[in-house]
């Protein structure tokens, strides 16, 4: 009875081999579907991240320029109240030219950095 036993399990063998043979081909184009699906996902949520970055971008630099207008006006106001009417437009030119000159230094870092990508 032992040798039965041991042909069955021969046979068993061949029919595993024989399956496992004949799923292989199936089972790689759906582990490539897989990985496909998987790059799309992850080029999807890649874009999704990149436009959520800009959308967070565009809300910060809304605020930024509500909070430099208010700077600005705050500032002139300031100027008029404790300067003297005499010394009001010198102390407004020189709070402008810092502004422009700052602005001008942040304009070009910027511009160098997109011609350096």
């Amino acid at each position: 009875m032992s040798e039965r036993d041991d042909s069955t399990t021969a046979d068993e063998a061949d029919i595993e081999t024989m399956v496992s043979t004949d799923s292989t081909p199936e089972s790689t184009e759906s582990t490539e579907d897989t990985i496909d699906d998987e790059e799309k996902n992850r080029e999807f949520a890649e874009r999704m991240r990149r436009f959520l970055d800009y959308a967070v971008l565009a809300g910060l630099l809304l605020l930024a320029l509500i909070a430099a207008l208010q700077f600005y006006l705050n500032a002139s106001q300031t100027i008029t109240t404790w300067v003297n009417p005499e010394y009001r437009a010198p102390f407004q030119m020189a709070f402008n030219l810092v502004l422009l000159l700052g602005a001008a230094l942040g304009v070009s870092v910027q511009l160098r950095r997109l011609a350096s990508d």
